[in-house]
């Protein structure tokens, strides 16, 4: 039988083994950026997640979102102070409070609104990666400075201690196990914070949970135009997430797609409850087993977020002292069968809708 001092120094040594393993992974990621300096293939099979990942400053390059929203980087960015007058960032260990200029911008502004309407203030989750591109876990886009989360959770009205910011997991606005709002939980504030963003002519559309855009679509009077940009989406009922345009001097920048007309309340939301948010039919039998796709590599990003990653940092723009978080990878669940995404057949008789309004398939990260 081992004594105490035996166990006391075996758990001493897993710590050390343990700590010693990610810092080993963190260098093994810096030897991959150091390689993009000796040639193009030298990152190539280095899934690119690990590279941005890496990297704890913004580059000291022009100003520039590079790509699209979930496969793409930042040039130049600047970061979100921890805290100011009317927000408080929580999880700041991720390291993702960096952003394009024009979003630090936004936030900043967009908290002193909210404030103005009776919210004690913004708790803001993640933005970007100092330079953006893939995240280890959580998003799939905030890849190139232009998105942003913003918990449903209002900012208490004292400074909450690095230690309760982290980890950070604010409560659902909906029923537990259902997609409909908690009317406990609900105020009509929710309704004016989102209408304050997204009156904004910077922000191109704002995602949050079906069941909060359902909730607007029956409580909301009077103008009823800003619903456009209110996108039903997975999850997103804890948070609601802002995206916006790309700016003026991001020449590689790839906009989404418009919004289109109308409040979406109509056959675009019912398809979500009707269509994307059922279960997936069962597998078919000898049906291949679902894998997910291979984690994205440098060679998938434009090839402009290379020179991003290999460029000196900017001066002044050191990250916070704070312990980093070591997230765990997301668990993504199979996707519905492909006969969820065909055209032709219909749902419980609701038909399937027309060009123009999405059709999600297996559940994506946000």
């Amino acid at each position: 039988m081992l004594g105490a001092s035996a166990l006391s120094m075996g758990h001493s040594r897993g710590g050390c083994m343990t700590a010693l393993a990610k810092r080993l992974g963190r260098l093994l990621a810096l030897a991959g950026l150091a390689a993009l300096a000796a040639g193009p293939a030298g990152a190539q099979e280095a899934p690119a997640k690990q590279l941005f990942g890496a990297v704890d400053r913004p580059s000291g390059t022009a100003t520039q979102s590079i790509g699209f929203y979930a496969k793409g980087c930042l040039s130049g960015g600047i970061g979100l102070p921890l805290e100011g007058p009317n927000w408080q960032v929580v999880n700041p260990g991720r390291n993702r409070r960096w952003g394009h200029p024009v979003m630090i911008d936004f936030l900043e502004r967009f908290s002193k609104t909210a404030a103005s309407e009776g919210w004690t203030g913004l708790l803001v989750g993640d933005i970007s990666q100092p330079r953006g591109g893939p995240m280890a876990s959580g998003h799939a886009s905030h890849q190139i400075g232009l998105d942003a989360d913003i918990w449903f959770t209002p900012m208490p009205k004292r400074r909450l201690t690095m230690t309760e910011r982290q980890p950070f997991q604010g409560p659902s606005l909906l029923k537990k196990g259902t997609f409909t709002v908690d009317e406990a939980r609900w105020s009509p504030v929710y309704a004016q914070i989102l209408k304050d963003a997204a009156e904004d002519p910077k922000v191109q559309r704002i995602f949050v949970n079906p069941g909060i855009k359902r909730k607007l679509c029956q409580s909301v009077r009077g103008d009823r135009d800003w619903l456009n940009k209110v996108r039903p989406f997975y999850g997103h009922d804890q948070h609601f997430h802002i995206r916006l345009f790309c700016q003026p001097g991001s020449p590689n920048c790839d906009g989404q797609a418009e919004t289109g007309s109308g409040d979406g309340c109509g056959k675009e939301l019912d398809y979500w409850f009707n269509v994307a948010l059922r279960p997936p039919p069962p597998p078919k039998p000898g049906a291949k087993p679902w894998k997910p796709k291979p984690p994205m590599t440098l060679a998938a990003l434009p090839n402009a977020c290379r020179t991003v990653l290999a460029a000196a940092s900017a001066a002044g723009s050191a990250a916070p002292a704070v312990a980093r978080e070591e997230a765990p990878p997301r668990q993504v669940a199979p996707p519905p069968a492909a006969t969820a995404l065909q055209p032709e057949p219909s749902v419980s008789g609701f038909p399937r809708p027309k060009a123009g309004i999405p059709m999600p398939g297996s559940r994506p990260l946000d």
